[in-house]
């Protein structure tokens, strides 16, 4: 890409390729919550598909950098939209005994894709312009997205704080069963008025009594990035090679790393619960990036670096999910 596009060895535009894509993500995400509100979940999803098809396909008919990073910022604005929503959609729609292993298949379908995507990469090096491709083969997904949800149901707790009962009656129906349908609804009503009774406005977030839960909430995913998952993602393939491990190796090595991890909550989430589960992985996190840290330091030298370097990067993929 960076040969076609006439920025190879420009480091700088190789990060903002790279980085473009996460601001948009961050600008998506402010109106995830007003969009998902004000038009629904469903039809919310098949708005974030929009950008990502139209970003996917200007980055895939790219003549230069500035065309291929307004494509990322396009499929950014995409990605900053839809995890917000799925993951409220998946706590609306699921029974709370299962809640935690349907959110966890929503990372499990992430790594399916990241290892999707790795694989479709593998004759970029072969095939000159494959690049393209890839870019092509991501538009899919998001049209597969567009249409698959016009069958899917809409979020009872949507339709019934718009003021459509009979509906979100109509929708526990198809999703929990006739007979289940009046505990539903009894309990939407409840947490509803309980809503109602505890509404704020946005900076008491940040100042209230919900302070504490925003604090926390925050500061999980922000130690989540800040631990560089994002760089083993878009670079490992360079940090590999640097240490003599041909690329193909390396990205199927994260794919698996990272999917076994998602397996682990898929089937342990409701059991251990989220607490036990955090405290885990923030520890054995804690942990792989020690092992980083000593193999780059004068600790150590020879073959021993490169299996510690390589050894604390894949141990600490399952724990960041």
């Amino acid at each position: 890409m960076s040969h076609d596009l006439g920025f190879h060895g420009d480091t700088m535009a190789e990060g903002l390729v790279v980085s473009t894509c996460l601001g948009g993500a961050f600008v998506g995400s402010l109106f995830s919550g007003s969009i998902a509100d004000g038009v629904g979940r469903r039809r919310a999803f098949q708005l974030c598909a929009l950008p990502l098809i139209i970003g996917s396909s200007m980055s895939a008919t790219a003549k230069n950098l500035w065309g291929m990073l307004l494509g990322r910022l396009f499929v950014g604005t995409g990605m900053g939209i839809g995890p917000p929503v799925a993951a409220l959609y998946v706590a609306e729609v699921s029974p709370a005994y299962v809640r935690g292993t349907y959110g966890s298949c929503s990372q499990l379908a992430t790594c399916l894709g990241l290892m999707g995507a790795l694989f479709i990469g593998f004759p970029a090096k072969q095939i000159e312009g494959w690049w393209r491709m890839c870019f092509w083969a991501s538009v899919a997904p998001a049209a597969l997205l567009t249409v698959f949800m016009e069958f899917s149901v809409e979020s009872p707790h949507w339709l019934f704080k718009r003021g459509r009962g009979a509906d979100a009656e109509a929708e526990f129906e198809k999703l929990l069963g006739g007979p289940y349908v009046k505990g539903a609804m009894a309990e939407l009503s409840k947490s509803q008025r309980g809503d109602e009774a505890d509404t704020v406005k946005l900076s008491e977030l940040f100042y209230g009594h919900h302070r504490k839960v925003v604090f926390m909430g925050s500061s999980l995913f922000a130690l989540q990035q800040l631990s560089g998952i994002n760089a083993v993602f878009y670079f490992s393939s360079t940090v590999f090679k640097s240490a003599g491990v041909p690329s193909e190796s390396a990205n199927i090595c994260v794919g698996i790393a990272n999917l076994l991890g998602s397996l682990f909550a898929l089937v342990s989430m409701d059991k251990l619960g989220r607490k036990a589960l955090l405290i885990a992985s923030f520890s054995g996190m804690a942990v792989a990036m020690t092992i980083q840290a000593t193999s780059a330091s004068s600790l150590v030298s020879g073959s021993s670096v490169i299996y510690l370097s390589v050894g604390g990067m894949l141990f600490r993929l399952p724990r960041c999910v």
